[in-house]
């Protein structure tokens, strides 16, 4: 389309050269019969002359040539397409190619292609057959005009089929693309392990991470001023420092087996326990580690250090050891209740 457009634009400049070239080259001089150079120099010029006028046209399809892709995909350059690799020397993989879908796809568009632009040009010879003839008894300049005008008639013509033939192609082109831009399974689980990472690597991570926090919290035992527990599925381990903390915090705490074994590093190192199921269970609930109680369970959580206080003051000066405080005050909708064996 844009060379029907160029010759229909450019078509008369460039008839009216072209005249002048054959004018110029029907003349024969007496001198250019006896001279070869001189015969050689003239058809350099003449042939120098008909590239000049063809150069617009060439120029603009050029243009559109680069720029119909560019407008249809965006400019992508890679250097690595210019690279040489062996593997395109393979004739195996050449004929792997040629006999792919996209390579019978390209040849079937190819032969579409040679098929209507032969058909055109062979029926606009065949129709113009006897106009083309009597060009030969028309005066040069009447010729050239009407030979100009039969070639942009053709060229109208072969513009059209293969526009038919690119409306045909170019949606097939865009799907193509975007189906290779899909990626497999394996592409995918692959991107996914390289943005997120790999899933038991993480798995593998937070595994040490909860045993370090393990760690971290049995050390803690150790230090606590008490233990609060429920018999069989709870332990909590509280500690307070008047100078440091508005209030007690929770250091470690446990249900199942970790509660047991929080019990034993606490009977180990002679730290008190207080058997207080419901504030056991409140505590493990609604507390998280090195977190202050919440304000709900102060009072309760004040008997218990009261407890305490007095228990290593009967332990260190002796006297009347102190009762175990039963029946803690814990808020209605704090306790969740016995969990499930």
């Amino acid at each position: 389309m844009t060379g029907v457009l160029t010759l229909w634009a450019l078509g008369g400049w460039m008839a009216e050269r072209m005249f002048g070239m054959v004018r110029r080259a029907l003349i024969i001089e007496r001198e250019l019969a006896f001279d070869p150079t001189l015969m050689l120099a003239t058809l350099q010029n003449l042939l120098s002359g008909a590239l000049l006028t063809l150069m617009p046209l060439f120029l603009v399809l050029l243009i559109a040539a680069v720029g119909a892709p560019i407008a249809l995909g965006g400019l992508v350059f890679s250097s690595k397409a210019l690279g040489f690799k062996f593997g395109r020397l393979n004739p195996l993989e050449g004929i792997k190619r040629m006999f792919s879908v996209h390579g019978l796809a390209e040849m079937l568009k190819a032969m579409l292609k040679a098929a209507l632009v032969g058909g055109v040009g062979s029926m606009v010879l065949w129709s113009q057959k006897d106009h083309l003839f009597d060009l030969m008894a028309e005066p040069l300049e009447v010729g050239m005009s009407d030979f100009a005008d039969t070639v942009i008639f053709t060229a109208v013509l072969i513009a059209a089929s293969l526009g038919f033939l690119a409306l045909l192609d170019v949606p097939f082109q865009l799907w193509q693309y975007h189906r290779r831009l899909r990626m497999t399974k394996e592409e995918v689980k692959q991107e996914y392990k390289e943005q997120e990472g790999d899933p038991q690597l993480k798995g593998r991570i937070r595994s040490v991470q909860r045993q370090m926090a393990r760690n971290r919290m049995m050390a803690a035992v150790p230090k606590a001023d008490v233990v609060v527990t429920n018999p069989t599925h709870f332990s909590v381990a509280l500690k307070y420092d008047a100078e440091k903390m508005g209030a007690p915090v929770v250091v470690a705490k446990g249900r199942g087996e970790l509660a047991l074994k929080i019990r034993e590093i606490a009977q180990e190192h002679e730290v008190p326990m207080l058997e207080a199921p419901p504030l056991a269970r409140a505590l493990y609930t609604h507390c998280e580690l090195e977190d202050a109680i919440p304000t709900q369970l102060y009072t309760a959580v004040a008997e218990v250090m009261a407890y305490v206080y007095q228990l290593n003051q009967w332990m260190s000066q002796g006297g009347v050891k102190p009762t175990q405080p039963s029946e803690l005050p814990v808020p209605e909708g704090m306790d969740p209740g016995v969990p499930e064996e």
